[in-house]
């Protein structure tokens, strides 16, 4: 369909590099952690909005122009690299006070955390050159250089990750909040998981920030 090969591989494949930890999950895991399972699927769901923007960019040819420009890559590598460490600082330093404060806004349902979630899941995954790179490289090895119909392959396609991902992402964010809740009455257990994840984003900002094309 719309040129589309080897779509049982293709899913094999996408299912793989889920479950590889990376940028994404660890980002999911942190706001589990930090304010449980509700924030973890907030997180999920802007991460997968965020996969949305690059199946269209793909679409559309705009990540194979990106992916060419060095410049452009690496404004996007710094930029990502800044914030996943503005992130890790954050949880580093966070106190318990401002943790339970966090969870009171979300108890009584405040829109904006779930917004500032949701952004900050989509913003991570955006910023990451890497993610770009793997959309222009991956999919095209399942479309057929002779179809007439590339973008609408590109869209399916992409519609088959994200959802994929989204499936996956949500199972890695329950399953970390339910770990938060086993330590909710243990605030320096849970003070030190929170160090424990900020630090792994710190070193993801760095890891990123001197990444190579």
């Amino acid at each position: 369909m719309f040129g589309i090969t080897h779509f049982a591989f293709f899913v094999v494949a996408v299912f793989l590099l889920n479950v590889t930890p990376g940028p994404d999950t660890a980002y999911i895991v942190g706001r589990s952690v930090a304010q449980g399972r509700g924030a973890g699927l907030m997180s999920a769901l802007g991460i997968s909005a965020g996969c949305c923007v690059h199946s269209l960019a793909c679409a559309f040819g705009l990540t194979a122009l990106l992916a060419a420009s060095a410049t452009a890559f690496t404004v996007i590598k710094f930029v990502g690299a800044i914030y996943l460490i503005y992130l890790g600082v954050r949880l580093i330093f966070a106190k318990p006070a401002v943790d339970e404060a966090a969870g009171e806004a979300r108890a009584a349902g405040a829109p904006k955390s779930l917004r500032q979630l949701f952004l900050q899941g989509f913003w991570t995954n955006v910023l990451n050159p890497k993610v770009v790179l793997f959309f222009v490289s991956f999919f095209p090895q399942f479309v057929t250089t002779g179809s007439d119909h590339k973008a609408l392959a590109f869209l399916t396609l992409g519609v088959v990750f994200v959802v994929m991902s989204m499936i996956w992402n949500s199972f890695v964010a329950w399953i970390a909040g339910s770990v938060t809740q086993r330590f909710s009455g243990k605030p320096s257990v849970k003070k030190w998981l929170d160090r424990g994840v900020g630090s792994a984003f710190v070193g993801l900002g760095i890891k990123l920030a001197t990444a190579s094309r």
